[in-house]
């Protein structure tokens, strides 16, 4: 990332050669980058992405061996401890689901770790891979022992060339340290990665159509029951994380589950990592104790001027009114204010931009990125986004017949469509109409 962009800076980045540490582009996506205290974004801009020795000198590897020390159990019951959740937006514990997929009785397990990321507005799981991939690799290794898995799929996202190459690198690396392989620190457990790329759907951000693409079908989520900690990649026990909830494993494990549970505010415990993006000044990702509010993150990001509004957690989320800083950036804080925290997306709208037009392209959006699996979503998003269309510049009374109908097919499509993107495509819209009072 290399935004606010100059013609400069885009030159530079596409003459900058292929085995040149990611640094650079890691670093100007941080600008926390180097200040003290930092856990997930600690060795950004500060290790060489290329060098396990780097890494190592920076303490890494050090949750893994503490990790063969205290035993798959034990480290299921320090996550669990620590109160860790999903980051990708469901926030489901962590620790419930690696002990519900090691208490499985089949023998096979699979870890995979879901790095496709195609939520709009989301970047930080692109600079952890760029700007520090070893911790992956760690994690994911860590993760693999604690639910009996010895073999790991990492889902990278098609359009991240740069964070294939780079973590290329770092499991061939980490293979020939005996880091991965058939004795992982000569500890006798065994595991290995592999990197399967994503074709850009968005439908593979959902654990079971990601599975099903992993295995060569069509990226469509299936039905559950059962569950994927019971029947997943494979149709064997799977346990699924996102690459910010698995790097978050490694200050556990450093630091202690209790440690790790003080930081942060209620259910929703350790750092947060926030993508802001849009309107402000300094854009970028930003590492928040879970606590912080909205106006603590735009304040760091340099929002100023006349804002219209705020969308929290991509396409998918909803908006919130500038004066609405108070709202604590917690799971459960976003949901007591009526709008969700999704996968940590901040996008800052000002005065200049036509909201009709950004709500259109959301609808777009979700109108692409339909499987078309289930009516509700796959008639649904296209009835949206023709209402949007038709009413884009009226308001009042001549918006309100397809107002009412925006209504109608968004509460079918929450209340029948099989996944989260058909219950979700209406979000943002919705927020906008209640909300910010669009089209009055």
């Amino acid at each position: 990332m290399i935004a606010p962009a100059t013609a400069e800076a885009v030159a530079l980045a596409a003459a900058a050669p292929e085995t040149a540490p990611a640094e650079p582009a890691a670093a100007m996506s941080v600008p926390q980058a180097g200040q003290p205290g930092l856990k997930l974004l600690s060795r950004i801009g500060v290790v060489d992405p290329l060098s396990l020795d780097d890494y190592r000198n920076h303490g890494g590897y050090a949750a893994l061996r503490r990790a063969f020390d205290m035993g798959p159990a034990e480290v299921i019951r320090e996550v669990t401890d620590s109160g860790l959740v999903g980051r990708g937006g469901a926030a489901f514990p962590t620790g419930r689901k690696w002990g519900a997929t090691a208490s499985q009785p089949e023998r096979t397990h699979y870890l995979v770790c879901n790095a496709d990321e195609s939520e709009p507005g989301t970047f930080k799981d692109r600079v952890i891979m760029e700007g520090d991939p070893y911790s992956l690799i760690e994690a994911m290794t860590i993760a693999g022992y604690a639910v009996g898995a010895h073999r790991g799929f990492l889902y990278l996202r098609g359009e991240y060339p740069r964070a294939l190459r780079l973590l290329e690198n770092a499991i061939g690396q980490a293979r020939n340290r005996g880091l991965l392989g058939d004795n992982v620190l000569g500890q006798g457990y065994a595991f290995d990665i592999e990197i399967r790329r994503g074709a850009g759907a968005y439908i593979c951000g959902e654990e079971t159509a990601l599975f099903n693409s992993i295995e060569g079908y069509r990226g469509e989520p299936r039905s559950k029951p059962p569950f994927p900690v019971e029947k997943g990649l494979f149709g064997k026990p799977t346990a699924e994380n996102n690459v910010e909830t698995l790097v978050n494993v490694l200050p556990i494990l450093n630091e202690g589950a209790a440690a790790f549970a003080a930081t942060g505010s209620g259910l929703s415990t350790g750092p947060k990592l926030f993508c802001v993006s849009g309107n402000v000044a300094r854009p970028g990702i930003y590492e928040l104790p879970f606590g912080a509010t909205l106006g603590d993150l735009l304040d760091l990001s340099g929002a100023s001027g006349t804002m219209k509004a705020i969308l929290l957690g991509g396409a998918a989320g909803g908006f919130v009114r500038p004066d609405e800083r108070d709202i604590p950036l917690t799971f459960e804080g976003t949901r007591a204010a009526g709008t969700t925290l999704g996968s940590g997306v901040v996008l800052v709208l000002d005065e200049s931009v036509e909201l009709p037009r950004i709500l259109l392209r959301i609808a777009e959006f979700f109108r692409d990125e339909s499987c078309g699996q289930c009516v509700p979503c796959r008639v649904g998003t296209v009835r949206q986004e023709e209402a949007l269309h038709r009413i884009k510049d009226r308001s009042g009374t001549e918006a309100a017949g397809d107002i009412a109908l925006l209504r109608e097919v968004g509460s079918a499509m929450k209340d029948a469509s099989i996944c989260g993107l058909g219950q979700t495509a209406w979000n943002a819209i919705e927020s906008a109409i209640d909300r910010l009072g669009a089209y009055k």
